[in-house]
């Protein structure tokens, strides 16, 4: 069942929108922490957050460690990376740098080893923003020493803190590193699967209730009254010739089991195939509850889309879809009323409708699509002895009549009349209570071992489906890391192109906004990830600000639609944030030379969130994880000071950061 890439990109054709085509939360629980966690389990969690790339969340689960006594170099290290991943310095309030202060003179109180060495190299960095070039030596010489596990974490958290030739001497061995790892772990192949939505279990139409409890009720009473009226007619015929009479019984008792046995089924066999078809040639369209209904008219595409991809050897989809549409029309109302909820979607369906149109393409390979048509009818023998039987049965009667005409008086033949004709009535009726009866007694059981089967088939798709996107969706570090290597590259050639290096930045900073159409989704207690981005970079000389922006494919890691602007400091007028709850954050920067230009940083995800989420939680993950927080205030400051905000913030002007005592 490998439905790879395709899968993702061929439902445009059937179920596209122009916006937001699909959106999933993933129910995992690599986020949750367990209200009595201890301050190891909150100080684990809190690294796995910095590594997916929340540092928000990674400084509040760590420093709550830390608050509760669990703290030594190691936890010391990701708390630094945890304050200063995705901000500048000058993001840091000022009690952020006073509580890092205090941290870099703990250093020379935990115990030697690898996680001290790489916490004072943290430090040493931060300290060595505001020295000459030449100084930086010493300090890159133990970085390279540092494993490389703890050196690009590092690298990757100090982003924008290191610049200047203190991060031109490490970027050509971080973009090596980025070229190397962005496609790595078969990324192109598994992304994907990160955007499917995981499927919902299976279901399948239970057997109907019986609809004999009348008929099932009535049945002594009418087999009572034949049994009391036909004894009666026994009786007189017997009183009227008594050799006759017991040959004309038994001949009667043998015509009526005979029909009665082969009767049975022919009637059953003919109610059974009625149903069906009448069940097959009912469109979900002719039923007024699903008549305009969205829900199913998506699963009626999904249904269309999955038998023109799943045909037959030697059809055309145009055919295969002609053959199947009352098949169609069939498992298409089956599934609306099985999964009509209203928060469920029919990506989430499509596994099981994938699975049926794979299941009657088969069937059709096997000559059962239409099972029902070929079941093996009643045989012609069977037929024809169940009327022979009748016929013999009516025969017998009339000549039981005549037996008691012969032997019996005017009134016991008007009698006799009378209890014929009641004979025939009972036993008409009671015979159809009886078939109405072992018929749906049939019916059922049929119908429970189909549903049985049914539902077991469809157990074993959705494990198999299940497995296979367990084992292929990318983790949350996987997709980090790619989406690190994918800006490195990106920042790298913007550089190249304008001819710039670190030397020559004051500052920089990107912004990730969704590019539509995309898919979404997120971990419970994650960001939300995309499969379609609008990079924008922001490089900040002292000329002025140069602007690099493009359309990114997180499958394949391809760009298009790149746009370049350059503007000076007084240029840009104003920067301006509309927060919308059912829309989302859209960002306002206003130029003196120009329009206005709105950017969608994300869209609304309140109708997204899990029970024990918080909507004001996620909101600030996914701004951070946007490089929102940064960006903002970096534009805004530069709006609203010009050149004397960069001058106050140039990284060669900072305070150095040095151990406290």
């Amino acid at each position: 069942m490998n439905e790879g890439s395709s899968g993702t990109h061929n439902s445009a054709a059937y179920d596209s929108t122009v916006g937001i085509q699909a959106e999933t939360v993933h129910n995992s629980n690599v986020y949750f922490v367990h209200p009595d966690a201890s301050p190891q389990e909150k100080y684990k969690v809190g690294v796995r957050f910095l590594e997916d790339g929340v540092p928000s969340r990674a400084r509040d689960m760590i420093s709550d460690a830390i608050a509760h006594g669990h703290d030594n170099a190691e936890v010391r290290f990701h708390w630094v990376l945890a304050m200063l991943s995705a901000r500048a310095y000058h993001d840091l309030s000022t009690e952020e740098l006073q509580r890092l202060h205090h941290a870099s003179g703990l250093v020379r109180t935990y115990a030697e080893g690898e996680w001290k060495d790489a916490l004072r190299v943290a430090f040493e960095l931060l300290a060595m923003l505001s020295i000459a070039e030449g100084e930086t030596g010493r300090v890159l010489e133990r970085l390279r020493a540092l494993s490389l596990r703890q050196r690009d974490a590092i690298l990757h958290h100090l982003d924008l803190v290191l610049t200047g030739g203190l991060k031109d001497s490490l970027w050509a061995e971080n973009r090596e590193r980025a070229e190397a790892a962005r496609f790595g772990n078969d990324r192109v192949q598994r992304v994907w699967a990160y955007f499917e939505p995981d499927p919902i279990g299976p279901r399948a139409l239970p057997p109907r209730p019986s609809s004999a409890a009348a008929a099932k009720a009535s049945l002594p009473l009418r087999v009572g009254l034949f049994v009391i009226v036909a004894g009666f007619l026994s009786m007189l015929a017997l009183f009227a010739d008594p050799a006759a009479a017991v040959i004309e019984l038994v001949v009667a008792l043998g015509a009526g089991l005979t029909a009665a046995h082969f009767g049975r089924r022919w009637w059953h066999q003919d109610h059974r195939l009625k149903v069906k078809n009448r069940e097959s040639h009912i469109p979900y369209t002719g039923n007024p509850a699903f008549a305009g209904d969205g829900f199913t008219n998506r699963v009626r595409h999904s249904f269309d889309h999955y038998f023109s991809t799943r045909v037959p050897h030697g059809w055309a989809p145009h055919e295969w879809l002609g053959h199947t549409v009352h098949i169609r029309d069939s498992l298409v109302a089956e599934i609306a009323l099985l999964y009509r909820e209203s928060r469920v979607s029919v990506d989430r369906v499509n596994w099981l409708i994938r699975y049926l149109a794979e299941d009657a393409r088969d069937r059709h390979h096997k000559g059962t699509l239409f099972g029902h048509r070929h079941q093996s009818p009643t045989s012609a023998v069977a037929k024809t002895l169940c009327m022979v039987a009748l016929i013999a049965l009516g025969i017998t009667t009339l000549a039981l009549l005549g037996t008691v005409a012969s032997g019996a008086g005017a009134a016991q033949t008007l009698l006799a009349v009378l209890a014929a004709v009641g004979a025939v009535w009972s036993g008409r009726t009671a015979v159809s209570s009886w078939l109405k009866t072992r018929g749906e007694e049939h019916r059922l059981a049929e119908e429970t071992r189909e549903y049985q089967e049914q539902l077991a088939a469809r157990q074993a798709a959705y494990q198999n489906w299940k497995s296979f996107l367990d084992a292929t969706r990318p983790t949350e570090l996987e997709m980090e890391t790619w989406l690190t290597c994918d800006k490195t590259v990106f920042v790298d050639e913007a550089l190249r192109h304008h001819q710039l290096t670190w030397r020559d930045l004051i500052t920089h900073t990107i912004l990730m906004t969704p590019a539509r159409p995309y898919k979404r989704g997120r971990v419970k207690g994650g960001p939300w990830r995309y499969s379609r981005y609008n990079f924008r970079l922001f490089l900040v000389t002292q000329d002025g600000v140069r602007e690099v922006s493009t359309e990114f494919d997180f499958t394949d890691a391809k760009r298009g639609n790149e746009q370049r602007s350059n503007y000076r400091f007084d240029a840009l007028s104003s920067v301006q944030v509309t927060e919308r709850t059912s829309i989302g954050y859209d960002l306002e920067l206003v130029l003196t030379n120009g329009p206005a230009r709105n950017i969608r940083v994300k869209d609304a995800d309140t109708h997204q969130l899990a029970p024990d989420e918080n909507a004001q939680e996620i909101a600030e993950i996914n701004l951070n994880a946007a490089g929102f927080i940064h960006t903002f205030r970096l534009l805004e400051g530069i709006a609203a000071d010009g050149k004397g905000w960069i001058e106050r913030n140039n990284p060669n002007n900072l305070p150095p950061l040095r151990p406290t005592d």
